[in-house]
């Protein structure tokens, strides 16, 4: 153990005394002091945190949360959940952190901050996002329900669309084929019709990526009129490649530009979207008799036919 941790350690053991004192009765002291142990505790557990010893940090800032909530300051608590989240990342424990963030958000919502509830699970979202996917999507869901509660549909809008990348992410085309329309219309709600634009396109080739191109072809005439030019020049062209079963045509439409341009995971999207079948063309020698086009990124670039 290094002099720093040392030091740390017991500055943190000496914190947690006085927390404990603090909370002791006597003939003379009939009520806790709630207020001085969760401070105690805090630090206490700031200080372990630095040396190290992550389990002892946590069980200080489990006990500051204990006071908080004894002295209903249910903003304090659920920023000590937060921290608890922050020591997971150090820990490498992210999959404990769904139950921190929830009960965080909860107590914000308790205390009337709604838009700090979002923001807790919104930042559980990012942290996890990485290695524990669907976690985040559940904080991600979790905190969009939040934010509609309050009607701010701007915020709504910024959830919805994390929602949506993350399904797509996942592969979860038709949870975010639902998705994708739930940003659509908060969108119209703000007249933010600039961006509709690229989520039709999005959601066009989500609807072919399930196979659906009749869907495909349902949403564009419904939503198409929002579209930048270049948008439905390609949406109509792509669309009939698919109608003619063209794959060629197809594989150069997903490739545009704008669309490798847009948010990453539709990018990738639109290297793995099934292309038409088409009429087979004779093989050169040497191909491979099972060769096509693949739904694995890697797989995709390395055949060379949506590039």
């Amino acid at each position: 153990m290094s002099g720093v941790a040392a030091k740390k350690i017991a500055e943190a053991e000496n914190l947690v005394k006085q927390a404990e004192k603090s909370l002791k009765l006597s003939m003379l002291k009939w009520v806790p002091d709630y207020d001085s142990a969760a401070d105690e505790y805090s630090k206490a557990a700031t200080a372990y945190r630095i040396a190290k010893s992550y389990d002892k940090s946590k069980d200080c800032f489990l006990k500051s949360i204990d006071c908080y909530k004894n002295n209903k300051s249910w903003f304090h608590a659920a920023k000590s959940y937060e921290q608890i989240i922050l020591l997971s990342k150090d820990a490498d424990t992210l999959h404990e952190v769904e139950e921190y963030a929830n009960k965080a958000a909860n107590l914000y919502q308790q205390h009337g901050s709604p838009e700090a509830a979002a923001s807790a699970l919104d930042k559980a979202a990012k942290l996890t996002e990485s290695k524990h996917p669907d976690m985040a999507l559940r904080f991600y869901q979790h905190a969009l329900e939040v934010i509609m509660i309050e009607d701010s549909v701007r915020q709504a809008a910024e959830i919805a669309s994390k929602v949506a990348r993350i399904l797509v992410k996942l592969g979860r085309y038709e949870e975010a084929t639902n998705a994708l329309k739930k940003e659509i219309s908060l969108n119209q709600q703000t007249e933010s019709y600039g961006q509709i634009g690229r989520l039709v396109v999005a959601l066009v080739m989500v609807q072919l990526a399930r196979g659906d191109s009749v869907e495909a072809e349902k949403t564009f005439r419904e939503w198409g009129n929002c579209c930048e030019p270049e948008e439905v020049s390609t949406l109509q062209t792509l669309l009939q490649a698919f109608d003619d079963e063209d794959p060629e045509l197809a594989a150069r439409m997903l490739a545009s530009p704008f669309i490798r341009h847009m948010d990453v995971e539709y990018a990738i999207l639109s290297k793995n979207i099934p292309l038409p079948q088409g009429i087979q063309v004779e093989k050169k020698a040497g191909d491979n008799d099972n060769a096509g086009f693949e739904t694995n990124d890697n797989e995709a670039e390395d055949e060379g036919g949506l590039c």
